[in-house]
């Protein structure tokens, strides 16, 4: 690789504003996905850790330093943790790309301005969140208030490791919780670092934990604890469905999820002469990250008048795509995060060759000779609706591309999934794409470009893509609050 790790990179959990081993002194290997090589030896946390760390989450909560302080005095310290964070960046930019096999292009473009921001937006908002008088005869008064939840758990997942850190830290500190974090096992060093600035900024210990480890063990005993008050979870439908059975079967604590996709990208005819236009915004929703975006638009449709010509341009935007070491400024598509990963990948990609579909593009491993995890950007056409890769999440740089006739048609495919994230529609008639936006059962769907909105719009999905609530959007603020009605007797 063309850069190497930073020298303040911290691998112990973060516990009560200090840096401490395992209880039991355990690590586990933290791997670089663009070389197969162990780049760091990270604490892997037991319940006894998680116990430790919710215990001084609650201490810090129930002192009150944090959460019974002035709102406006909270977004002043938030405010200086995302400076510190800018000051900060190059050193952050490099650990993520490295860690988490993410073009550095994006780390720096993306990922590290997407959580000075977040963390900026929720701090402005601190002092923003207002209660309510109900209406009552002269003899009473109602106030109806919100509070801190308590003790939140967020447990994170490894392709946008700072950037979903901040959807999730930055509304849960800004309405006075504590929280206790869980980082991807396969990605955690920016996680523990941003813990170390947080307390530098004046944020007060026990306020900020980090407890790194298997989510079979750290994610779980977080999950089950009977004194976390809320989890708020991004990662997989199956490991969302676990965290609600622990809360069934330990407290009843407020669950968030944002699960997988199948994000379904609509083309429609009267599109015929901007394809170059709609085949370079649809490369980069299927393509972005490797692909392994929750929202990724691995799922286009286009009408059936325009397919072969869409394929053609999509294939050439395909093959710009170049595929290469995660710190090169040159590379737009890093490393998938884990052999498993790979695997995954080309094991759907050969099975659409047996299901009779078409590699347009891409279909192999690349850059073996590295040690890592490559695969270029693959495009597969005469993909059919019954097929593996139009129905299941592949998390990998891969794009299946069905057609249709008609705009009944479109939605049908559209919505035939057990999920619904997010969705693009392209149509230069605006009553037809508003009309296809409404109708597709998705959290989020953007009109003639690619997008999951901004900070300001809350994202989460339908069916079993998300429970619960939403990241982002004032939306997210409330859902880390508590509401109380205190009604007061006049004599």
């Amino acid at each position: 690789m063309t850069a190497t790790l930073p020298d303040a990179i911290r691998t112990q959990a973060y516990i009560d504003g200090e840096f401490v081993d395992a209880l039991d002194g355990a690590t586990f290997d933290s791997f670089a996905p663009a070389t197969g090589e162990v780049i760091a030896k990270v604490a892997a946390c037991s319940e006894a850790d998680v116990d430790r760390a919710v215990a001084a989450a609650r201490a810090a909560f129930n002192k009150g330093e944090w959460s019974r302080i002035a709102p406006g005095d909270r977004k002043a310290v938030l405010f200086k943790f995302a400076d510190l964070i800018e000051q900060h960046a190059e050193e952050l930019i490099i650990t993520e790309a490295i860690d988490a096999g993410k073009p550095i292009v994006d780390c720096r473009g993306f990922d590290l301005p997407d959580i000075i921001n977040t963390i900026r937006w929720y701090a402005e908002a601190a002092d923003k969140v207002f209660g309510k008088t109900s209406p009552t005869g002269s003899d009473h008064v109602g106030l109806i208030v919100r509070e801190p939840v308590g003790v939140v758990g967020g447990v994170l997942p490894w392709n946008f490791p700072m950037a979903m850190l901040a959807w999730k830290l930055a509304p849960a500190l800004a309405t006075g919780n504590s929280v206790v974090i869980k980082p991807p096992e396969l990605a955690s060093l920016t996680t523990l670092r941003l813990a170390e600035l947080a307390t530098e900024a004046g944020i007060p210990a026990g306020v900020f934990n980090v407890v790194p480890g298997l989510g079979h063990i750290a994610g779980k005993a977080l999950g089950l604890h009977m004194d976390v008050d809320m989890v708020s979870f991004t990662g997989s439908t199956e490991v969302g469905r676990a965290f609600l059975r622990y809360s069934a079967d330990s407290n009843l604590k407020g669950i968030v999820l944002e699960c997988g996709g199948k994000s379904p990208q609509i083309v429609m005819a009267d599109c015929s002469d901007k394809l170059e236009e709609v085949a370079a915004d649809l490369a980069e929703a299927a393509f972005f990250n490797a692909g392994q975006n929750c929202s990724a638009g691995s799922r286009i449709l286009v009408h059936s008048s325009i397919k072969d010509d869409f394929v053609a341009a999509l294939a050439v935007e395909a093959d710009k795509r170049t595929v290469g070491d995660p710190t090169d400024e040159s590379t737009v598509i890093g490393a998938l995060i884990e052999p498993s990963a790979l695997e995954r990948v080309l094991g759907y990609i050969e099975q659409a060759k047996a299901d009779g579909a078409r590699i347009v593009t891409g279909g192999e491993r690349v850059l073996a000779e590295t040690g890592g995890y490559f695969a270029g950007a693959t495009v597969i056409d005469e993909v059919t609706p019954q097929m593996s890769v139009a129905r299941e999440e592949i998390f990998g740089p891969v794009v299946s591309v069905l057609s249709f006739d008609d705009v009944d048609e479109a939605l049908a495919l559209a919505n035939d999934t057990p999920y619904g994230l997010a969705a693009t529609v392209w149509s230069k008639d605006i009553d037809v794409a508003l009309r296809t936006a409404r109708s597709v059962r998705a959290g989020t769907v953007a009109v003639n470009g690619y997008s999951e909105g901004d900070i300001g719009t809350p994202f989460g999905g339908y069916k079993m893509s998300g429970f619960g609530g939403r990241d982002n959007g004032l939306e997210a603020l409330e859902q880390y609050t508590e509401v109380k009605t205190i009604w007061i007797t006049l004599h």
